[in-house]
């Protein structure tokens, strides 16, 4: 049996075309569902539904032989050791920083001020600030991370931008990238190597529909 976890939403969406190039086929949507392990047109291959949050814990730990997570959520989680093959190029999107509009954050980064910066990607921020020399408060918040500048919990947030209109509705501005964001397969280590015979191919047709 080999498991693959996925997240609902745009993941799932954007993974559909990879998991028909490896022949694999859900039988149910998640999005009208409520399984939370869905049966594939392979009597040897689960899709198990999860938090796009919780997908490499269910990899590390051997829940899930294969995953999809972006970036993002990678840096963030305190799992170790998981092979990740390949850059899905799906889920693509910026890391950035945001202000309110009319805020000055070149003059302030000059300035040595401390910033408090609101972002639930904690420990992205502190890295990306301790490589400028910056001192900053960080505050984790877990959604609506536009809100925090707007009322004055925070000055800027670091969060994930995709077309940037949210931020133009709720008068914020992206003033800094951090990193360009993609999805990323990952494998357990020791299912690769118990199942390498399924997993293998696997990684090679999702190999060849990326190209």
């Amino acid at each position: 049996m080999i498991t693959i976890a996925l997240s609902k939403g745009r993941i799932f969406a954007d993974t559909l075309p990879l998991l028909n190039a490896a022949g694999i086929t859900p039988l149910d949507d998640p999005e009208k569902s409520r399984k939370l392990i869905l049966d594939t047109n392979r009597a040897e291959v689960k899709l198990v539904i999860v938090r796009a949050s919780d997908v490499p814990t269910y990899v590390q730990y051997g829940a899930a032989d294969l995953g999809v997570a972006g970036k993002d959520v990678l840096l963030e989680s305190d799992c170790m050791g998981l092979y990740q093959p390949l850059d899905l190029q799906i889920g693509t999107c910026k890391m950035m920083v945001a202000v309110r509009e009319g805020f000055d954050y070149v003059a302030v980064v000059k300035s040595g001020a401390r910033l408090n910066v609101a972002t639930k990607y904690v420990h992205i921020a502190r890295e990306h600030f301790a490589k400028k020399g910056m001192h900053v408060n960080l505050i984790k918040l877990y959604g609506s991370m536009e809100l925090a500048p707007l009322t004055g919990l925070a000055d800027a947030i670091v969060d994930v931008v995709s077309t940037g209109n949210t931020l133009k509705a709720n008068k914020l501005m992206a003033v800094e990238e951090i990193m360009p964001i993609s999805s990323r397969l990952i494998v357990n280590r020791a299912a690769l190597k118990l199942k390498r015979d399924q997993i293998q191919p696997m990684i090679e047709a999702f190999e060849r529909a990326i190209q």
